[in-house]
């Protein structure tokens, strides 16, 4: 068996990310992978403006009165946000408002509060606090100068990236178009939920989770359905799946039984990389590819996952994710890890890297789900993560351990 990090690794070098790209608007470009690096068209803020509700000043104005003495001055002008004011005239102060330009001549800006109106009815105020030059002022271009790189190539986009190329004054944005994932299914004993359940029979869970863990990946994804446990069948499907798709991924029927009939398919209609990983859940993982129309400089990519729930969303999270990540054209593809202390014992450690079902507790430590088992669909949804247990290696409670968020998994 292969281990967790060179199957990883063979995995990452095989993939070369799609060519395709498009400009969409902003508001298209959620999830997508952003495919050249983007230079601002501006600075940001675009001109000194102000940081807070208050008045400009000179601050040479008052510091002849020292500190603590209030200085009257009168109220030259108003500055709302997006007017620009008249240079400031020595002696006087401009009432601003956040984000407002700052007038020529001033050096900072008193905060409303650190100031008063004079009771006299003139108009004029009272400066109770004698500011430092630059204070309360934000610098032309101290967020962003123009010219400068705001995103590089490679990234998945966010929210905040999307608003960060906006402030940039960028109205559209070039990404790598969507990966096409074409799944199927094996196994004469899968029913779709809703329908009455034979005995021998179980509800295939595996389809929704694929599906919808692909979508949230940002695939477009073709769904071929259950397949029969043939030969000829399973064939039929993969040559299908590969006619207009980057990758094929399929759930059971990738083990070494009588009705195991992915692994002699796939040899047959392409090529078989990898075949067992020493992981646990997971150990029967294919990788490997599907020749279209017999030439063998034509294909799709192929992934066998396993049947069982657990080992299908795990190796999915832990191998098939970063893969299709890399497809996508994003650099950076391993989920970020986090050293924590574990409240619990696990003293019959596996030969093969285990990945546990665990949670966080109030305490700031790690527990595990009670039953560990590849079938056992509760332990997902009960834990918020992983934790990733180095092959052999017993824990002992109070040692630290590399916990995997599942937050860092499903995006």
């Amino acid at each position: 068996m292969l281990s967790f990090e060179h199957a990883l690794e063979t995995l990452l070098a095989a993939a070369q990310p799609v060519s395709e790209m498009r400009s969409l608007p902003l508001t298209g470009c959620l999830g997508r992978v952003l495919a050249r690096a983007q230079t601002s068209t501006v600075n940001a803020p675009p001109l000194d403006n102000s940081a807070m509700d208050g008045y400009a000043v000179r601050v040479a104005d008052l510091a002849a009165a020292g500190e603590g003495t209030p200085v009257r001055l009168p109220v030259s002008q108003r500055i709302p946000a997006g007017t620009v004011g008249t240079p400031l005239q020595p002696g006087s102060a401009a009432r601003i408002f956040t984000g407002a330009p700052i007038p020529a001549g001033a050096d900072a800006v008193v905060m409303q509060e650190r100031c008063e109106a004079a009771a006299d009815g003139s108009g004029d105020v009272l400066i109770k606090q004698l500011p430092r030059s630059g204070e309360n002022i934000r610098r032309a271009g101290e967020d962003i100068a123009v010219g400068n790189e705001i995103l590089a190539a490679g990234r998945k986009l966010r929210p905040q990236d999307i608003a960060l190329a906006a402030t940039a004054g960028l109205p559209e944005l070039p990404v790598f178009r969507r990966v096409r994932v074409g799944i199927f299914f094996t196994g004469d004993e899968l029913v779709a939920p809703g329908e009455p359940l034979p005995p021998g029979a179980i509800y295939n869970s595996n389809r929704y989770a694929l599906r919808t863990l692909l979508e949230g990946l940002g695939c477009e994804v073709r769904d071929l359905g259950a397949v029969p446990d043939r030969l000829d069948a399973t064939r039929e499907a993969l040559r299908r799946a590969a006619d207009d798709n980057d990758l094929v991924i399929t759930s059971g029927g990738v083990s070494v039984g009588e009705e195991d009939h992915v692994k002699p398919a796939v040899e047959a209609e392409g090529r078989l990389d990898l075949w067992k990983i020493a992981i646990k859940p997971g150990k029967p993982l294919a990788f490997g590819e599907i020749h279209r129309a017999g030439n063998a400089a034509d294909k799709a990519w192929f992934v066998g996952l396993p049947g069982n729930p657990v080992s299908a969303m795990v190796t999915f999270l832990m191998l098939v994710r970063p893969f299709i990540l890399r497809l996508q054209g994003v650099v950076e593809v391993k989920p970020k890890t986090y050293r924590l202390r574990a409240d619990y014992d696990w003293p019959r450690p596996d030969a093969r890297r285990d990945f546990l079902r665990a949670r966080l507790n109030e305490q700031g430590g790690v527990e595990l789900y009670p039953h560990q088992g590849s079938g056992v669909v509760t332990s997902l949804v009960w834990g918020d993560g992983l934790v990733a247990n180095v092959p052999g290696q017993a824990v002992q409670r109070g040692e630290l351990v590399e916990f995997i968020p599942f937050a860092e998994l499903l995006s």
